[in-house]
C-alpha cells in the first residue's frame, strides 16, 4: 500500500479540460449490419452469443473513421477489432500513460500529487496532465512506457511540440495493451489507484465538457473509463456545469498518423464484473463536427461494437 498518503485531498473541479486531448445523442446513429445465414438453427431458435457476435458487423458512421478493439480476459482473446494498429492523437487518453510513469518510479505519493493524479484520472484535468508531464521529461514519458509496456504503435508527439502531450500517437491494439499492462503486470497498488479513480470518472471534465459518452452511455457498471476528445474548442457549446479555461489553446503540428485537423473522440476503458472485457474505441470526425454530433455517433457505434464483442 502507499505509505503516507493523505486521501481526503479535495480535487478542484474547475481547472483544467480535455481541450488536448457528452450527452448522449441520437446524431448519426446507424443500426448494425445484421449478417444471417440459412439454416444456422431451427425455426424460432435464439441465436448463441458466439451467433450473434458473428452476425452483428458495427456500421462505422460515414465520413468517420473508427480503430476499435474488444479483448475477453476470461477467454483471453479478442473478440472484435477494426483498424487496430492504425494510429490516432490521444487527446487525453495518453493521462494514463502519464500516471503509469509517475507511479512506476516511486513507492510513495506526496498528497499533492495524488491531487493531480485524481483530477486528471477522474476529470481530466489538463492542467494536472501538464504539471506531470513537464515533471517527466515530456516526451520521455512515453518513450519510457513504450519501452515498459512493449507498445508497437504508441509515439511520443513531435519533437517541434514537446508540450502537447495530447498529440501522443495511439492505437486501440495498444491502448488494449496497456489496460492488460494495468490488470495482470503493474503492482497492485497501482493498479487500485488508477482503475479505482477511472471507475469514479466524473460526470463532467474540468474543462467543462461532457464526460459519459461511448462507455458509460452504452453499457451499466461496473465499468472504468478514460475518455479522450479534441478539436471540439476550449469551451464546450453545451457547458456540463461551471468550468474554467485553462488557458491552453493547441494548433495543429506537423505529423503523420494523428488526424490533425479533425476531431477526434475516444472512449477506453474495462466492462463488466472483475474488468472482464477491455473495450476501446477511437475515432475521428469530419472538420467541423459539433460535441454532440461527435458523442452521438460514438455511443451508437460503442453500442454496436460491445454487441459484436458479445457483451
Amino acid at each position: 500500500m502507499w505509505r503516507g498518503l493523505v486521501f481526503s485531498v479535495a480535487v478542484v473541479l474547475a481547472v483544467g479540460g480535455c481541450t488536448t486531448g457528452g450527452g448522449e445523442s441520437r446524431v448519426g446513429q446507424s443500426p448494425p449490419v445484421v449478417e444471417t445465414t440459412a439454416g444456422s438453427g431451427a425455426p424460432g431458435a435464439v441465436p448463441s452469443a458466439s451467433e450473434r457476435r458473428r452476425r452483428v458487423v458495427p456500421r462505422v458512421p460515414a465520413g468517420v473513421w473508427a480503430g476499435y478493439m474488444v479483448f475477453d480476459r476470461a477467454a483471453g482473446k479478442v473478440t472484435v477489432r477494426r483498424d487496430a494498429h492504425q494510429t490516432v492523437r490521444s487527446a487525453s487518453v495518453v493521462k494514463i500513460l502519464i500516471a503509469l510513469d509517475y507511479l512506476e518510479s516511486r513507492r510513495e505519493v506526496p498528497a499533492g500529487d495524488l491531487a493531480l493524479l485524481r483530477g486528471m484520472l477522474r476529470s481530466s484535468d489538463d492542467r494536472a496532465a501538464t504539471v506531470l508531464w513537464t515533471r517527466g521529461g515530456r516526451r520521455a514519458v512515453v518513450a519510457r512506457m513504450v519501452k515498459r509496456l512493449r507498445l508497437v504503435d504508441t509515439a511520443p508527439p513531435p519533437a517541434d511540440r514537446p508540450g502537447y502531450w495530447g498529440y501522443t500517437a495511439i492505437s486501440a491494439h495498444d491502448v488494449v495493451k496497456v489496460y492488460r499492462y494495468l490488470l495482470e503486470r503493474a503492482r497492485p497498488e497501482v493498479r487500485d489507484l488508477v482503475l479505482g479513480e477511472l471507475r469514479k470518472a466524473t460526470r463532467c471534465g474540468t474543462d467543462g465538457f461532457d464526460q459519459y459518452f461511448g462507455i458509460p452511455r452504452a453499457v451499466r457498471r461496473p465499468w472504468a473509463v478514460k475518455q479522450g476528445w479534441s478539436g471540439f474548442g476550449t469551451v464546450p457549446a453545451e457547458p456540463c456545469g461551471q468550468a474554467g479555461a485553462n488557458g491552453l489553446r493547441y494548433r495543429p503540428a506537423a505529423a503523420p498518423d494523428l488526424g490533425l485537423g479533425r476531431p477526434v473522440l475516444h472512449t477506453t476503458g474495462t466492462v463488466g464484473e472483475d474488468d472482464r472485457h477491455i473495450v476501446v474505441v477511437l475515432t475521428l470526425h469530419p472538420a467541423g463536427s459539433s460535441f454532440r454530433a461527435a458523442s452521438g455517433r460514438l455511443t451508437a457505434l460503442t453500442r454496436q461494437v460491445l454487441q459484436a464483442g458479445g457483451i
